[in-house]
């Protein structure tokens, strides 16, 4: 069965519906197309292997055929799809037995690249890169996701709250948190250990 091209076209909202309407599975594979490659990157950011990354963007998109009706369209699909992505990989991570993760799609530097008007993102802008890259290893899972969402996915306070299905003053004490935590490893446990 040949996929009508008039779907290609189509919004990712639109797409959404018409496959959750129909539990299409010849849809999804649009939707998969126009983000397989960006799923396989954010995986490769908590893999050591690429085969590894395949089978969790595998995962993330079996998992996502089975979610999609909870996209409510609170925040645009894209970042909604980067929550789910993330949020898969560090509950794999959790699994696992590894504790180092080797980071290779995560570009830490836009972190010390960016104006940040709080005191404590003035102190991550001080950071080295190399070293920021190993603190990002050191802190657990959710908190390197909550930093990365933020600064190199760019997402507000809000599109987090959404995404995280948590309210704002969460969001911001969490990130809070994550970057004391990350400050804290980068000054004692890396220039010390």
């Amino acid at each position: 069965m040949k996929i009508d091209p008039k779907y290609k076209d189509f919004s990712d909202e639109d797409l959404i519906k018409a496959i959750v309407v129909n539990n299409n599975t010849m849809l999804f594979e649009v939707l998969y197309d126009r983000y397989d490659r960006l799923v396989f990157n954010k995986c490769m950011g908590f893999s050591k292997h690429v085969d590894e990354a395949k089978d969790l963007t595998q995962d993330v998109f079996l998992k996502l055929f089975v979610k999609l009706s909870s996209f409510k369209g609170k925040s645009k699909f894209s970042t909604w799809l980067y929550a789910f992505t993330y949020n898969h990989c560090v509950n794999y991570v959790n699994r696992s037995t590894a504790k180092k993760i080797e980071k290779k799609s995560v570009e830490a530097d836009r972190l010390e690249d960016t104006y940040y008007e709080e005191e404590d993102d003035k102190s991550i802008n001080q950071l080295k890169v190399d070293k920021l890259k190993e603190a990002l290893e050191l802190i657990s899972p959710e908190e390197k996701m909550i930093l990365l969402l933020k600064y190199q996915d760019y997402m507000s306070i809000k599109e987090l709250a959404d995404v995280l299905d948590i309210g704002e003053s969460a969001v911001k004490m969490r990130l809070k948190r994550a970057k004391e935590k990350l400050i804290n490893v980068y000054n004692n446990e890396l220039n010390h250990g």
